[in-house]
């Protein structure tokens, strides 16, 4: 790459023991492949009870670019971002899910098309051209049944997927900001383009909602890049799977909307 040759890179987690050994190699051969020696992996986890301590010790051992760091105070995934991203020793941050539905191919496309617009901030996107649902394979028919049957056998929500689709139709639709992907959560840019405040005031993955608002009020371009998220590798889904679950959790994302037209970011 040209002009982009350090990042950090962010880990929330949660239990993620098991995706962690198979997708933070991943991460490391992106980089090698994209020759970026100067890197920072930080993992920032939500005080597990699996044996994410145990293997994230041993790695940080194997490898000095490699930060673990354990909260204590009460679960949060985006102030456990927002740890990561004052943690973070670069200019450029990028954070995503720990579950292997984000992968290093993505990275790769989301860094790339970074080191063309490096001052834009760049958003991995199922709704964008070239995305798609999880279940959805890149080699056979993609129709919307075949998506969710591939789904279905995997550890997430069928009901999940269908909604988050909708989901995010209706907050792009409140929302002032353009961007298709509202619950991404799976984004690139300059660390002094994401204040504190927007993920203080957040309880889960809404933060997402309010960021992207910020970006807008502050005439920062967003490019999304397509991707197909995968389906979780292992463990469980923190989504939840029933409809009272998904309707719970997305109040927040309503409110963030809704809240978002009206409110001061000056004054944030």
């Amino acid at each position: 790459m040209k002009n982009i040759n350090k990042i950090s890179i962010i880990l929330p987690t949660l239990n993620e023991a098991e995706n962690l050994v198979i997708l933070i190699p991943e991460i490391i051969s992106t980089f090698n492949k994209l020759s970026l020696k100067d890197y920072q992996i930080i993992v920032v986890d939500d005080n597990s009870t699996d044996e994410t301590k145990k293997i994230m010790n041993k790695m940080n051992l194997e490898n000095s670019n490699i930060d673990f760091y354990v909260r204590n105070s009460q679960k949060s995934l985006p102030l456990s971002i927002w740890e990561g991203i004052e943690k973070s020793k670069f200019e450029f941050v990028m954070w995503l899910d720990a579950d292997g539905s984000m992968n290093g191919e993505t990275i790769e496309k989301l860094l790339l098309k970074l080191d063309e617009n490096k001052d834009s901030v760049i958003v991995a996107s199922r709704f964008a051209e070239g995305g798609g649902y999880k279940g959805t394979m890149l080699n056979e028919k993609n129709t919307f049944l075949r998506s969710m049957f591939n789904v279905k056998k995997s550890k997430d929500s069928v009901t999940a997927t269908v909604l988050s689709s909708i989901f995010n139709k209706l907050l792009s639709t409140i929302s002032n900001s353009n961007v298709k992907d509202m619950t991404s959560g799976f984004i690139v840019g300059r660390k002094q383009y994401f204040p504190k405040s927007v993920f203080k005031i957040s309880i889960y993955g809404e933060y997402f909602v309010y960021l992207m608002n910020y970006l807008n009020y502050k005439k920062i371009e967003v490019i999304e890049v397509g991707y197909i998220c995968g389906t979780r590798l292992y463990g469980t889904s923190k989504t939840g799977s029933s409809l009272f679950q998904l309707f719970k959790l997305g109040l927040p994302y309503l409110k963030a909307a809704r809240i978002s037209k009206r409110i001061n970011y000056e004054n944030l």
